[in-house]
């Protein structure tokens, strides 16, 4: 379902929106482009393979001189996604991180994993790997001239796409 309001927020709206983030239900939320986009807490199998990638990948970022996140905003307060899993080049404890060196982006049905890639590509992000559970794919992008481009592995982390996918423990 898809609602866009060309108008004031109403007040009933307001208070909800004000009621998940004091319930803190609003952790997947992003505003693309000053569009709210309210996003559901994900499927458990989300948590599992952000457990399996953060396991696989934390030597590999450690050594790359990265630090490995949970879900961050990446962007500023009108314009920001959050990625499942992010590796930066600094510890940040920033609200609004400007980019990171890698996101990833764990796919659901029906999400907007792959429409965040120009994001994503015009904050800087230097790599971009989408893991999707269901399908039991894992596919690296890095920077090309004009967007992200596919690629076999990870030039940051060196770790190939198809030996991450070897590694994950991939939910039933």
């Amino acid at each position: 379902m898809t609602a866009v309001l060309l108008h004031e927020t109403p007040a009933v709206l307001q208070e909800w929106l004000d009621r998940r983030r004091a319930l803190g239900q609003d952790g997947f939320d992003e505003v693309w482009e000053g569009v709210y986009h309210v996003a559901p807490v994900a499927h458990g199998r989300q948590g599992w393979m952000d457990e399996e990638i953060a396991f696989a990948l934390l030597v590999r970022a450690r050594a790359a001189g990265l630090r490995g996140s949970g879900p961050i905003n990446i962007g500023h307060a009108q314009d920001y996604r959050v990625p499942d899993v992010a590796y930066l080049r600094t510890r940040e404890t920033a609200l609004w991180n400007p980019t990171a060196a890698i996101v990833v982006e764990v796919i659901s049905p029906n999400d907007g994993s792959r429409r965040k890639a120009d994001f994503y590509f015009r904050a800087g992000v230097e790599e971009l790997l989408l893991v999707d559970p269901l399908e039991r794919t894992v596919e690296w992008f890095v920077r090309g001239p004009e967007g992200f481009v596919e690629a076999d592995a990870s030039a940051l982390l060196g770790v190939a796409a198809q030996e991450l996918h070897d590694e994950i423990e991939w939910p039933d």
